[in-house]
């Protein structure tokens, strides 16, 4: 049987600062085949390629990806400044106006860290250029040497709502996670719900009130060792459940249609 596909949305970037280049981390594609049980396809945001409309046909779930850039600050109405850093706002053309669609068809997507940040913005939220400047916050960033376990590893608690949607589907109301971000959640967007916070009150994991379909967003790499950590396997099961009723929901339809 052929499983359902996940857009797994790309970065640019410009190898050996010359040659363009879409990218996305293995270890995406790798927690989408293996724990959410769903076939990885990577997507090259940029609206010269292709077209919002084009992925809501031809994928069945979406992972919005981390990466360097950051989304441009124009689109929450602030001017860019150095420390917003790197944009890529090719990709931004392309993952505001999805995450839209997605919430209001409730087609399954997964945030992560830029990717739950995009959804932020795409619902009207804004975005801090650097948390560690704030008062009171950690540096949330990733660290500079070592190695990628050491990078990846678990680094801070977040704790989720009591009875809320990220205690019920982990199993406990605080969690051990990994951190590599730099920038966070200013002011949550139109129904954007902060269900997780780190220590220092940064904001880590939200999801979209009222939703019809899986919106679960976190500010971590929960795609680091996806299929042996306990927080993160429980996440990408069950956007692959969320994926796969939405497949049977497509097939069940043009079932329908030709009858």
């Amino acid at each position: 049987m052929s499983r359902p596909v996940v857009g797994i949305i790309g970065n640019s970037y410009l190898l050996n600062d010359q040659y363009p280049a879409h990218a996305g981390g293995t270890m995406n594609s790798e927690a989408i085949s293996c724990v959410s049980g769903c076939m990885p396809l990577l997507v090259p945001a940029d609206p010269r390629f292709l077209s919002v409309e084009e992925l809501l046909t031809h994928c069945d779930g979406f992972l919005l990806t981390g990466g360097r850039p950051n989304v441009h600050p124009e689109h929450y109405g602030e001017a860019a400044t150095d420390a917003h850093g790197e944009f890529d706002r090719a990709r931004d053309a392309i993952t505001l106006p999805l995450v839209r669609a997605c919430v209001e068809s409730g087609q399954p997507f997964l945030g992560i860290c830029r990717g739950f940040q995009e959804v932020n913005v795409a619902m009207g939220g804004s975005l801090y250029p650097e948390i560690r400047d704030l008062p009171g916050r950690d540096n949330h960033r990733m660290p500079p040497d070592g190695t990628l376990e050491e990078k990846f590893a678990l680094r801070h608690v977040v704790s989720f709502k009591e009875s809320g949607v990220f205690q019920r589907l982990m199993g406990s109301q605080k969690v051990m996670t990994n951190t590599l971000h730099g920038q966070g959640v200013k002011e949550p967007g139109a129904r954007v719900v902060v269900d997780g916070h780190a220590p220092d009150g940064t904001p880590e994991a939200i999801y979209i009130e009222d939703a019809p379909g899986f919106t679960l967003s976190v500010q971590w790499h929960p795609e680091w060792d996806a299929a042996n950590d306990p927080v993160s396997r429980p996440l990408f099961e069950a956007f692959g459940d969320a994926v796969r009723a939405w497949a049977d929901g497509r097939k069940t339809q043009a079932v329908l249609k030709s009858a």
